[in-house]
Order: structure tokens, then C-alpha cells, then sequence
């Protein structure tokens, strides 16, 4: 199984690593060209590209102008590592031990708007430029036009280097956007993760986020081979309910009473 998650907006380039093993970006020609694009751009047009506010923008142009080449474990961090949000929390890929680190670096990639994608153990510097955003460049008006079919293609290499032919999509709906299913040489499997709340069962986004996380924790740790032992997922409470799943959405719900 090859799995793929979205990066998160918060990062963290602080807390100490728990490795000092890491991997180069593989499509930094691509990002340097975004790069490019991004510090040509004043703060406030930062800010209205981004729709952020204008601390947010001055942070994000001093990171654009700062970016640079070499990345070294002095300038940059493991991906897996910098990401700090929900779903990152759910991860919890500093308690991962050396052999799910391992795993993780064949079989999960994250789905970045500037770096296309990610390894966990791929270096990167701090950046702000979400999937969806419409800015324009030499390739389009949009980073899914910028990417056009590279993201896929390069996630069909790793498919056929794992020898994987199932996708985990863990992606939010804006970054698998970027992918080209129709082209994946795998089938796509995508679990949705429901709560209850007042008897009826449905998508929380700040749960969601977090059991995908610790859905692609349960991954790199337990290893499933199939869809059907993927089945079994069953952290914090959620349960696969058969009746509300298709062959390509698996959905696991959690009563109320299990929520923490």
C-alpha cells in the first residue's frame, strides 16, 4: 500500500528530532521555480493571494526570501517531522520507531503545494503555499496546473518501486486534487471517518484530520497487506461499518461515548 496525506499549515522547526537520517526533496527544480514566482510577490499581495492575514504574509515572504538550496539538517527538516497539525497529531510519527520510519519512506507521501511530493525523511524549509491556491505561472493559473501530471507520475513511480498497486488516499479533497486517479496505476481506497453527534454519524473535520493520521499510523506500524486487513483498523473507537462502505470508501465510525 502506498499512502498519501496532506501537509498541515502549522510547523514546528523547533522540537528536537528524533533522528538525524534524512532524504533530498526530488522535485526541488519545480519548487525553486514556485519559489521564484512567491518572492517576486510583495506581502500584500501575498496576502491576498493566500487570503491570510498580513502578519501571516510577512512571515511567509520572509520564509520565500530565505528559501534556498542546498537543504542540510542545518537549514531544513525530515517532513514528517516539521508538519504540526491535526493530522500530524495523530501520527505522532515521533513515537514511530526505526523500522516504521523505514516502512513509512517506501509506502507514505505527503502531497505538498510547493514540493509536489513529499518522503517522510525528505528535507524541506518552512513554507506556506496551499494546494489550492490560484497563483500564476509560466505553467497556468493554478498549482494544479503548475503540477499538471508530474504529481501523478511520480506517485506511479513509487508504486511500481514499493510494488504496491493500492493507494491509501489520507489526502484532504484539495490535495488529492492534485493527483490524476484515472492515470494512478493502482486502485484508490479512501477511508472516511465519521462521529456521532446528536445520534446521527458525520464527518468532523478536527476528528477526521486526527484518524487519518492515526490511520497512517497504523500503517507503517502494523503493515496490512490487503484492503480487507485495513478493515480492522480500530483506534480510539472507530469501527468499519460495512453497510456505509463501497469497494473504493471504507468508513469507520465512533459512537459519542468513545469520543475522547
Amino acid at each position: 500500500m502506498l499512502v498519501v496525506l496532506s501537509p498541515a499549515k502549522n510547523l514546528d522547526y523547533d522540537s528536537v528530532l528524533p533522528t538525524t537520517e534524512h532524504s533530498q526533496p526530488r522535485m526541488l527544480e519545480r519548487a525553486q521555480e514556485l519559489v521564484d514566482r512567491c518572492q517576486a510577490l510583495s506581502p500584500q499581495q501575498l496576502s491576498e493571494l493566500m487570503k491570510i492575514s498580513d502578519k501571516l504574509a510577512g512571515l511567509n515572504a520572509a520564509r520565500f526570501a530565505e528559501w534556498h538550496t542546498p537543504f542540510n539538517s542545518s537549514n531544513a527538516r525530515p517532513a514528517i517531522y516539521a508538519f504540526d497539525g491535526d493530522v500530524y497529531t495523530g501520527l505522532a510519527a515521533e513515537k514511530l520507531d526505526a523500522e516504521a520510519i523505514a516502512y513509512a519512506q517506501e509506502h507514505l507521501r505527503i502531497l505538498s503545494g510547493l514540493y509536489g511530493v513529499l518522503r517522510p525523511l525528505d528535507l524541506m524549509q518552512p513554507y506556506r503555499l496551499e494546494m489550492g491556491t490560484k497563483l500564476d505561472t509560466a505553467r497556468g493559473k493554478s498549482l494544479y496546473e503548475f503540477w499538471g501530471d508530474e504529481i501523478t507520475d511520480q506517485l506511479n513511480e513509487d508504486l511500481a518501486a514499493a510494488g504496491d498497486d493500492v493507494l491509501i488516499n489520507l489526502a484532504s479533497q484539495e490535495y488529492f486534487g492534485s493527483v490524476q486517479p484515472k492515470r494512478l496505476h493502482a486502485q484508490v481506497i479512501t477511508p472516511v471517518f465519521k462521529d456521532e453527534k446528536n445520534g446521527t454519524y458525520k464527518v468532523i473535520s478536527f476528528w477526521a484530520k486526527k484518524a487519518r493520521g492515526m490511520m497512517a499510523r497504523y500503517i507503517v506500524s502494523k503493515r496490512p497487506q490487503s484492503v480487507a486487513e485495513l478493515k480492522q483498523f480500530n483506534e480510539a473507537g472507530y469501527r468499519f461499518n460495512a453497510d456505509q462502505s463501497s469497494a473504493t470508501e471504507l468508513v469507520f465510525c465512533r459512537a459519542e461515548r468513545d469520543q475522547l
